[in-house]
């Protein structure tokens, strides 16, 4: 049996490793040296773009709680980044050089594994497929993968800010939708006064956006979904005829309709993240923070992922993907990495690992798996493959994509450590259960 695999980024080493380890033969498709994407500069494999951070160690942090998940399957990413690691406080940062050619050397002495250095435009002969092209991917593969999802296809990340519903303080909030039409609870409505808006107003239209690459800059990413920062700047009442329009809503606590008003939309089924509806942002992380926070209702919230405007080639998921990350008119091919609609490094790989490990199952004639939806690897399978889902955009590891525990925790670091442990439990008794 042989997987092609297509791209050697974090998520396509995971799976060409997860299939070397399985006895696959692997061929692994990477472009480098021959051609480059615009952000790309070495010829390595797993080459770290933006920055050399992979976040969080603890393991009471989403992040750290997913490298921890990913140990437990032998990731070669993981193991790296713990060997070539450099001193960042509580964050697992590399050097990020020798981070790459670590990988990469490894890879390359996998004895299943064959590297073949060329630009894929069409699907290789193989017994499986695993589309692992980045959020950069070429020309080429981009138009081979719109064959396969045909307009399930986006090349622009334009993502509003999520928040964790429990931060969200209802002492200054209230639920109705607009004119009543719709549920009750639909959307969580964060009222303003005027001085609390021309305050806001004043603070979004000074804050500092975030340096675009010059991949980035494109004026269509804007056309259709104008970033906030931008709107304000056209007008000091702009914003109150767009996103924050008040009309159709009664703040119950005056009984009047509020002079300015955003509304917070479920982003997922179980209701523990909600997004700041038509908050399109460039601004930079720290400036979404302060600014945003400036909302009465939000000003202890807790942000589970920014908005984002740039190039990020991803599918979308929902539709066209299962939980084992196969497409699902075709089960022998699968696609991992930040394509798949998975935002960061180590989700990425921990998507490479899940694909992986899925193709030789299948390919051995085992069903494939999807881990518990307590752990953070299986919550992110599932969000991105959840049908249910409106409007799919990229997400990263945090503890929204959780279900609740039985038991309400208010302090949040014990909160975390014990959702941590429940999923590193419910993980170990799977794996015991399905012998992986």
């Amino acid at each position: 049996m042989k997987a092609a695999v297509i791209g050697a980024g974090l998520a396509g080493c995971e799976v060409a490793w997860q299939l070397n380890m399985a006895g696959i033969e692997v061929e692994l498709y990477e472009m480098k040296p021959e051609k480059h994407s615009p952000a790309h500069k070495t010829d390595l494999f797993a080459e770290l773009v933006c920055s050399n951070s992979l976040k969080a160690q603890r393991l009471n942090s989403a992040a750290g709680l997913l490298k921890e998940e990913m140990r437990t399957f032998s990731s070669v990413c993981v193991e790296t980044a713990l060997e070539t690691a450099v001193p960042a406080g509580g964050a697992l940062a590399v050097d990020r050089e020798l981070f790459s050619k670590s990988v990469t050397e490894k890879i390359k002495a996998c004895k299943n594994i064959k590297i073949i250095n060329k630009e894929v435009t069409d699907l290789p002969e193989a017994d499986a497929v695993i589309i692992a092209a980045g959020p950069l991917a070429s020309d080429g593969i981009s138009g081979t993968i719109h064959s396969l999802c045909r307009d399930g296809l986006s090349f622009y990340d334009a993502a509003a800010p999520i928040v964790s519903a429990d931060s969200v303080d209802m002492d200054f909030a209230f639920t109705q939708s607009r004119y009543d039409r719709g549920g009750e609870d639909d959307y969580i409505n964060c009222p303003m006064n005027k001085e609390q808006y021309e305050a806001f107003y004043e603070a979004i239209i000074s804050a500092e956006s975030a340096e675009l690459h010059s991949f980035d800059k494109r004026k269509d990413v804007y056309e259709g979904c104008m970033p906030i920062e931008v709107l304000a700047s056209r007008g000091k009442d702009t914003m109150r005829y767009g996103p924050l329009k008040p009309v159709g809503l009664v703040d119950p606590r005056t009984g009047h309709r509020p002079w300015a008003n955003l509304q917070l939309r479920k982003e997922n089924k179980q209701g523990t993240m909600y997004n700041l509806v038509g908050f399109q942002t460039n601004l930079k992380f720290p400036e979404q923070k302060r600014v945003f926070s400036m909302f009465p209702a939000l000003h202890n919230a807790e942000f589970l992922r920014y908005g984002v405007m740039h190039r990020n080639t991803f599918i979308n998921s929902p539709e066209y993907l299962c939980s084992d990350f196969s497409l699902r008119e075709n089960p022998h091919i699968f696609f991992a990495g930040q394509i798949t609609g998975v935002e960061g490094y180590m989700e990425s790989a921990a998507s490479g690992i899940m694909a992986g490990l899925n193709c030789a199952r299948r390919l051995s004639g085992k069903e494939t798996l999807t881990l518990p939806e307590t752990t953070m690897i299986g919550a992110l399978s599932r969000y991105i493959s959840d049908e249910t889902v409106k409007s799919f955009q990229p997400m990263g590891a945090n503890f929204g994509v959780l279900p609740p525990l039985p038991d309400k925790i208010r302090d949040k670091s014990e909160r975390y450590m014990a959702l941590a442990k429940r999923a590193m439990g419910d993980l170990e008794s799977f794996k015991g259960e399905n012998g992986i």
